[in-house]
C-alpha cells in the first residue's frame, strides 16, 4: 500500500496569496482583537488583487503589507487592485453573540507514526522544503514541490520528488545533488530508507516560478496546509480568515483534540470531525473515529470530548489565545507542523 502525500513551499503562487491575506488578519488583530477578516488574494504575474469583508478600527496600508510579504520573494514593482468592503451586519449579529461565522464541518486528524503526530510522507515532503528554503543557495528558487510516496506495507520510502525553482544558468547536476542530500539529511533525521528512487524535477527545467508561472488564490493547498490527504477535509481555507470563522479555529481545535486523544493513549490513530450552524455557538455534531486503534467506544471518546473542551467558538479562541497568534507563522509549511502554535502544544 503506497501513499502520496506533497507540499509546496513559500514561493508558490497559492502560498504567496495565503501569505498575504494571512498578513492582513495578523495585522487587523494586532491592533483591533475584535476585527472580523475574510480575505481572498489573487496574484498573477506582479498584479496582486485583494477581495473580500473587513470590519476593523485599525487603518492598514493594504500596499505596504503586500510588498512586505512579496519583496522577499523577489517580486518587486507590484501593482496592487483593493476590493476590500466591510462585512455584512446579518453574519456580524450572528457572531458578535457568540455563534459560529459560518456553517461547515471541520476535522482534526493525528497519528502516533511521527513525533509530529501527523503522517510520515507529509512530514517528509514539508521538512525537505523547509531544509532547501533554509539553505538560502544562489543557485535555488523560492517556488518548489515536494512529494513522497510512502509503502507501509515495507515501511519505506517508494519514491521522494521535488520540483524547484532554479537560476537561468544552474548546473542542474548541482541543482539534483542539492536537492538529493537535503532528501537523505531528511529521510535518515526520521529512520528511513535511503535507497528510494528519486525525481528532481523531472521536466529538466524549473526557471519560470511563482506568479510569473502560474496564477495564485488563496485557498487553493488546503491539503498541504492540514495531513496531506490522510484525512478528511471540511473544504474551508484557513487563510485569511480571523478565528470568528470556525472553518479556522474548529480545525485547529479539533486538531487539538484528535492530537490530545493519540497524545495521551486513548488512541494510535485518530480523527474528529465538529459541525456548526452559523450564529450557534455549540457545534450541531460531534464525531469521533479511531481506525479500530482505540480500547473506547465512539460514544466514550464523544462524550469525553463534549465534557473536557469548549467547543464555542468563544471557548475556543480563548482557549487557543487565538486573537493573539502570529497567523503569518501557520502560513507555511503545514499549520500543523510547528510545535510553538498553541492548538499544537
Amino acid at each position: 500500500m503506497i501513499i502520496t502525500s506533497e507540499q509546496v513551499s513559500v514561493g508558490h503562487p497559492d502560498k504567496i496569496c495565503d501569505q498575504i491575506s494571512d498578513a492582513i488578519v495578523t495585522e487587523c488583530l494586532k491592533y483591533d482583537k475584535s476585527s472580523r477578516v475574510a480575505v481572498e488574494t489573487l496574484i498573477k504575474d506582479n498584479h496582486v488583487v485583494v477581495a473580500g469583508e473587513i470590519s476593523t478600527k485599525h487603518y492598514f496600508n493594504l500596499e505596504n503589507i503586500v510588498r512586505q510579504v512579496v519583496e522577499p520573494l523577489g517580486l518587486k514593482n507590484v501593482r496592487v487592485t483593493n476590493l476590500l468592503g466591510l462585512q455584512s451586519s446579518d453574519i456580524a449579529q450572528g457572531v458578535d453573540n457568540g455563534g459560529a461565522g459560518d456553517q461547515g464541518m471541520m476535522f482534526g486528524y493525528a497519528t502516533d507514526e511521527t513525533p509530529e503526530y501527523l503522517p510520515l510522507p507529509y512530514v517528509l515532503a514539508t521538512r525537505v522544503l523547509e531544509k532547501l528554503m533554509s539553505l538560502g543557495h544562489p543557485l535555488l528558487g523560492k517556488d518548489a514541490k515536494a512529494q513522497v510516496s510512502y509503502d507501509y506495507e515495507k515501511r519505506r520510502i517508494d519514491t521522494f520528488l521535488v520540483s524547484i525553482q532554479h537560476t537561468e544558468t544552474a548546473d542542474l547536476d548541482k541543482v539534483k545533488r542539492i536537492v538529493m542530500e537535503a532528501m537523505m539529511s531528511v529521510a535518515h533525521r526520521y529512520r528511513q530508507n535511503l535507497d528510494f528512487k528519486v525525481l528532481v524535477n523531472p521536466t529538466g527545467r524549473f526557471v519560470l516560478g511563482g506568479s510569473f508561472a502560474d496564477a495564485g488564490v488563496t485557498g487553493r493547498k488546503i491539503v498541504a496546509d492540514t495531513y496531506g490527504g490522510f484525512a478528511h477535509h471540511g473544504g474551508g481555507a484557513f487563510s485569511g480568515k480571523d478565528p470568528s470563522k470556525v472553518d479556522r479555529s474548529a480545525a485547529y481545535m479539533a486538531r487539538k483534540i484528535a492530537k490530545d486523544i493519540v497524545r495521551e493513549g486513548y488512541a494510535k490513530r485518530c480523527e474528529v470531525q465538529l459541525a456548526y450552524a452559523i450564529g450557534v455557538a455549540e457545534p450541531v455534531s460531534v464525531y469521533v473515529e479511531t481506525f479500530g486503534t482505540s480500547r473506547y467506544t465512539t460514544q466514550q471518546l464523544e462524550g469525553m470530548i463534549r465534557e473536557r473542551y469548549d467547543l464555542t467558538p468563544g471557548g475556543i479562541i480563548k482557549k487557543l489565545h487565538l486573537l493573539d497568534v502570529d497567523y503569518t507563522e501557520t502560513t507555511c509549511f503545514g499549520h500543523f507542523t510547528k510545535d510553538y502554535l498553541p492548538w499544537e502544544k
